[in-house]
């Protein structure tokens, strides 16, 4: 698949998402936030990506929605928010929540500016490093605007409510290290690549059929009811005694570290 502006690479197991439209801080026009959400789909149907990183080209992660271009074309803004089933999801929802939704794990790297819609894409990661330099802020609020592109979902169970209130009513923006402190982000290092490098090589010493399972499990009942948590655990779990990913991993821990992994199954 073709994308505008994004560079899409695959490198031992390892997808890299760049943001690429640096002459413009990587600001979010509509053929960036279709490369984001086309690119979703191409991820997920992929079983030999192991982990994801996303990061930006340039002085700065992303700047947030390109205003001029998005509010200057109606029917580009329209198709951004549309859905027929308001349960649903649209185009500006599935820009974020659509990383929970692949059975990977998600690293955004960041640096810089990473304002309003860049900060709602990277909450739709699993891990967020941040260098010193970054500045983050969720600014609808500026616009006269609510978050609506799904990022409260990870929010919600991310910050505590008054912490989220304050940032999402003042859209003022905070550091990297008040960021860190708040748990916006995992970790703040001097090279941010270099950590989610490390770390997804780690990720690739673990089973995928475990990863996906662990992901979903914490997706689906970080917030939900204990029953439901019981029921999806006994599931996942005999989805994994099922999986030739758990013999392996069993051999990998007692005779042969080396042993490579098959696929991921394919119902995740």
């Amino acid at each position: 698949m073709k994308f505008n502006h994004i560079i899409y690479k695959v490198e031992d197991g390892i997808a890299h998402v760049i943001l690429n439209r640096p002459e413009k801080y990587n600001a979010f026009n509509f053929d960036l936030m279709c490369d984001i959400v086309n690119v979703q789909k191409v991820i997920k149907k992929d079983r030999d990506i192991r982990v994801v990183i996303i990061s930006g080209k340039g002085e700065h992660f992303s700047s947030g929605i390109d205003i001029k271009s998005i509010m200057g074309q109606p029917i580009q803004f329209f198709k951004i928010g549309w859905k027929l089933n308001p349960f649903g999801t649209n185009m500006a929802q599935r820009f974020c929540i659509g990383w929970h939704r692949l059975p990977v794990p998600v690293i955004c790297v960041m640096h810089g500016i990473s304002y309003g819609m860049a900060m709602t894409l990277a909450l739709g990661a699993d891990m967020r490093y941040a260098r010193p330099d970054t500045e983050l802020a969720i600014m609808e609020a500026k616009w006269g605007m609510v978050p609506d592109m799904a990022g409260l979902q990870t929010i919600r169970s991310t910050i505590s409510q008054d912490v989220a209130n304050e940032l999402i009513m003042t859209g003022d923006p905070i550091t990297a290290d008040k960021a860190l402190e708040y748990g916006l982000v995992t970790r703040v290092v001097e090279d941010p690549m270099a950590e989610a490098l490390a770390m997804a090589e780690k990720l690739k010493a673990r089973s995928p059929d475990a990863t996906a399972a662990i992901k979903f499990t914490n997706q689906k009942s970080w917030n939900g009811s204990t029953r439901a948590l019981l029921a999806r655990e006994t599931l996942y779990q005999i989805a994994q005694l099922i999986s030739k990913n758990w013999r392996i991993m069993d051999i990998r821990n007692r005779k042969d570290p080396n042993k490579p992994f098959v696929k991921r199954q394919y119902w995740w």
